[in-house]
């Protein structure tokens, strides 16, 4: 018996046990990386896309603070030129307030049109990033943990900004190169002025903390914001407008949505109040600072009064530039870092399910695929759907699995295809654990349509063509899964055939019937030639009886005759007259196998199969 990648093992582990991993306290396997590792990771990234803008970008936000920082040293120029008659230090101050100025202002505008074009550019690369490590994920178990889907709520909302972080550490540096020059010309006056910086500390704490107790309570309100969507998305999109008019539960919703977002909030403001008055506080502690430097070098020092001028002008500045700085280092800590952070997260997560894949893709199947002691138990629960389950599929066979609603039909299929790993037992192929197997590879040899299967709004052709992506535009290869599926009249009643586009909420879209969606999904499904396994779950229930019958009749004859590869056919079906034809019925009942067989050894032994057959049968005649 096998289990679980051990990286998978110990995220499920702390699941169970209730601890936080992730991007909170991480796991053994999947540690949540250091901020600074993870903002440099996503740094990484940005180059990697746009080098170029980046480093223009870069450049340009830290030369922009040079001349914005000297301020304060043109008005002492001025100060002390005004004073003491000296007209060249006069034209020189004035000069430099000039030029400072304009370049103030130009290098800024500069600046702001590039990082705008680096945004825009690397937000689309970010944004696909985010789509690709999420579908590449082996498992689809991640969409039923609440512990994960909130982590990953958080993570889609802060992609749509991530580009910020770009911006924010830029203009980090700017103003840091501000800071340094203003605290450079402050000890020009005094060497004790330095100590100014200090009085800043409590802002640059309260600053860090702020942040980070903002985010915390957004962690924990999450799942009432994502009840807060589902309920205005319910309220609000197509799908659901029905039943909520008929039901005429459209106030219900804005009720119970306004009710989940007053729970979300309550935490977010009282952290932000909180945060608030600490933050005032640390302000008020500089503010005093501030007002002793300015009288300890105007009395203590008895300063000329351009070096009164320039505390003032630096001084002030500088509650600026610190505010400036640890504002955007705030911005970092809380928003921007914690998202590089859940970023390099789910990038580790993603990669850690092929850290253990080491075992090649089979080209066939020369023997069988096993189920060994299979057990399995849907994330969240304790229930197992399928129990100690044995099985043996033999290569080349079409196999039908048939059972009452939830025996497990559907999560039998789900394994095959790894969007789920057995919480206990192993699934071989040819004696190779499947767990070892990548999931993309062996997803590039899976074929097939599942029960709830999705709606894909795109020209009919490429809906089709898209089930074998390196042939979506090829007009024999759709054509042919078309009739293979039976969905040619489909496509004939389309006003322009292949070429119609999907969807009412598109211009010229056309919408079409749930039979007419299922029958495209399956042709969808025969796109690929070659699978070596096909699964068939419920892809037909909406069509009548006798053509489902006979579209798999014609489709199991054809798997039959030309097989070469070993190709398995799981079809699973609530109509016993199509899982009649196939060469082994697996009934599911209760999380066991109870029964296995062909249709006339079932049907001899008289058992559940046997019972089940004559209930149906005779509701047909």
């Amino acid at each position: 018996m096998t289990s679980l990648p051990e990286s998978r093992a110990a995220v499920d582990e702390s699941l169970a046990d209730g601890s936080p991993v992730g991007v909170l306290t991480g796991t053994p396997d999947v540690p949540q990386p250091p901020a600074l590792q993870a903002m440099w990771r996503l740094c990484r990234l940005g180059l990697a896309h746009e080098p170029r803008l980046m480093v223009i970008a870069f450049v340009l936000a830290v030369l922009s603070a040079v001349p914005d920082a000297l301020f304060a040293l043109w008005l002492k120029l001025l100060s002390n030129g005004a004073t003491a008659g000296n007209h060249t230090e006069i034209y020189v101050a004035l000069a430099g307030l000039g030029v400072s100025a304009t370049a103030t202002w130009y290098l800024s505008v500069l600046s702001t049109r590039v990082q705008r074009r680096f945004r825009d550019r690397v937000s689309i690369a970010l944004e696909s990033h985010v789509a690709r490590l999420q579908a590449k994920v082996a498992t689809i178990a991640h969409h039923e943990r609440p512990e994960y889907l909130d982590r990953l709520a958080v993570l889609r909302n802060q992609v749509f900004v991530l580009d910020h972080m770009y911006m924010s550490i830029f203009s980090t540096f700017g103003w840091i190169v501000r800071l340094g020059i203003t605290i450079g010309l402050l000890m020009s006056i005094h060497w004790s002025l330095v100590f100014l910086v200090l009085f800043a500390v409590p802002t640059v704490i309260s600053s860090g903390w702020r942040p980070a107790v903002e985010q915390r309570a957004q962690e924990r309100g999450a799942s009432a914001n994502r009840l807060a969507r589902h309920l205005f998305e319910t309220a609000t999109t197509a799908p659901p407008a029905k039943e909520v008019r008929v039901i005429g539960m459209g106030d219900r919703l804005a009720r119970d949505r306004r009710a989940a977002w007053s729970r979300w909030y309550a935490e977010v403001s009282h952290a932000r109040n909180v945060s608030a008055v600490w933050h005032a506080f640390a302000w008020a502690i500089f503010g005093a600072g501030y007002v002793g430097a300015i009288v300890f070098v105007a009395l203590g020092l008895h300063a000329s009064a351009g070096d009164v001028l320039l505390v003032l002008a630096a001084g002030a500045r500088l509650s600026t530039y610190i505010g400036a700085t640890v504002g955007e280092i705030g911005f970092l800590r809380g928003t921007w870092l914690d998202g590089s952070v859940r970023l390099a997260w789910l990038e580790d997560y993603a990669a850690s399910f092929v850290a253990t894949a080491d075992a090649p893709v089979p080209e066939r199947i020369a023997d069988a695929i096993h189920l060994e002691h299979v057990s399995f138990a849907y994330p969240g629960t304790t229930r197992a759907v399928l129990d100690d389950v044995n099985l043996t599929l033999p290569a080349g066979s079409v196999v039908a699995i048939v059972g009452e609603n939830g025996a497990g039909k559907s999560t039998l299929v789900k394994l095959l295809s790894k969007f789920y790993l057995p919480t206990g037992g192993r699934i071989t192929v040819d004696d190779v654990d499947l767990a070892r197997v990548p999931a993309d590879g062996w997803r590039s040899r899976l074929a097939g349509a599942y029960q709830d299967f999705y709606r894909f709004e795109l020209p009919a052709r490429r809906n089709v063509g898209v089930g074998d992506l390196p042939r979506v535009d090829h007009e024999p290869a759709v054509v042919g899964a078309i009739d293979r599926a039976g969905a040619d009249d489909v496509v004939d009643a389309l006003a322009r055939g292949l070429d119609t586009q999907l969807g009412k909420a598109w211009p010229d879209g056309v919408d079409v019937s749930f039979g007419q969606w299922q029958k495209l999904a399956l042709a969808r499904g025969f796109m690929r030639d070659e699978p070596l396994l096909l699964v068939l779950d419920e892809p037909t229930a909406a069509l009548d009886a006798e053509t489902e019958h006979a579209l798999f009749e014609r489709y199991a004859a054809g798997a039959r005759r030309d097989n070469p590869i070993g190709r398995i056919t799981i079809l699973v079906s609530h109509r016993f007259s199509t899982a009649r034809m196939a060469d082994l019925i697996v009934v599911l009942d209760g999380s066991h196998v109870s029964e296995v067989g062909s249709h006339d050894e079932l049907l001899a032994c008289g058992g559940q199969y046997a019972e089940l057959y004559s209930i149906q049968a005779a509701a047909y005649r």
